[in-house]
């Protein structure tokens, strides 16, 4: 097994880019011992207060993003860093050649109940003639991205990244502190089985995600002529690290519960970077319209439709909606 500087240069990544990538993950090792010492530590439960989504903070949402956030601003590597805990994106050294958006601790909701979470990153140039205090330069597609990645925080302590040049999983060695390569090129099964929704917001669906979910349930007896399991851990990184293993289709589609908000995911923090991964493997991720990597972001906080995953099944959704 490799550590993870080797594995990166092996793969052409320029060292500026390796360094920078060293110093997130050493913000995931301390994040991986807040989590697991949680409980002890009087981590548990939430804050009073709300983060810019409007979502209640817990607390070691706060502590993540603090970390993350210190250790990134210090490193002199960056411009500036966006966050979904933050109002706006934060300015770093001017001289910083990257931008890093971040969801700290993605599936927050499962902390009370020790179940998967997991930190997401996304990795951009910065323009050099930005100031740092700008936040319109991460209006950048997930096209340009130049690296992207998450951390679970499961049984093991598991990375999954790309710098394009395919997917590949790490996990973190406690006797020695580091991040090994365990499987290098990651391929999603072009056909599944498996699907991933959150089915208590089916009465919300458009018509499209209503018939193809209805289609997937009738099972052999319907006109997709095979069974279907779903599952719905309700954290995207567990969800996601599920396609990747083993393949299947993840979605979170629009609905219409509140009209200004059609959508539930972020496309800097947790669309762009999940996209890479998966069209790295040989998946698809696409919104009912179109491919999210191509969208060009008018907000850092902007939300969108997903439907992502093993190739063939996610184009079998998209069908519905011809």
């Amino acid at each position: 097994m490799q550590r993870l500087a080797p594995a990166l240069r092996e793969d052409n990544v320029p060292l500026d880019l390796i360094s920078l990538i060293k110093t997130i993950l050493a913000a995931t090792k301390e994040i991986s011992f807040r989590v697991s010492q949680a409980h002890l530590g009087g981590l548990m439960g939430s804050t009073l207060d709300e983060n810019i989504q409007g979502e209640v903070q817990k607390k070691l949402d706060v502590v993540a993003n603090e970390l993350f956030k210190d250790i990134l601003l210090e490193s002199g590597f960056v411009k500036a860093i966006s966050s979904e805990e933050e109002d706006t994106s934060v300015g770093g050294d001017k001289n910083g050649k990257f931008l890093v958006s971040f969801d700290p601790l993605d599936g927050s909701s499962n902390i009370d109940i020790n179940s998967l979470i997991g930190t997401i990153f996304s990795i951009h140039e910065a323009p050099e003639d930005a100031e740092p205090s700008d936040p319109d330069m991460f209006k950048q597609s997930g096209n340009r991205q130049v690296c992207a990645g998450y951390v679970l925080y499961g049984p093991s302590t598991m990375l999954v990244m790309t710098t394009g040049s395919g997917t590949h999983f790490y996990v973190l060695d406690r006797t020695h502190g580091g991040y090994l390569l365990v499987e290098r090129n990651v391929q999603v099964p072009q056909d599944t089985q498996e699907f991933a929704i959150n089915m208590s917001n089916q009465r919300f669906w458009q018509a499209p995600m209503q018939r193809y979910i209805s289609d997937l349930l009738a099972g052999d007896t319907g006109p997709r002529g095979k069974n279907f399991n779903m599952r719905w851990i309700a954290a995207m990184v567990g969800d996601i690290h599920r396609v990747l293993t083993r393949g299947g289709l993840f979605t979170y589609p629009s609905d219409n519960r509140n009209p200004e908000k059609p959508y539930k995911l972020r496309l800097m923090y947790e669309a762009n970077p999940m996209s890479f991964l998966i069209e790295q493997a040989g998946g698809l991720a696409m919104t009912s319209e179109g491919r999210i990597m191509d969208i060009e972001p008018s907000d850092i906080h902007q939300r969108v439709e997903v439907i992502m995953g093993s190739k063939n099944e996610v184009e079998a959704c998209l069908g519905y909606y011809k």
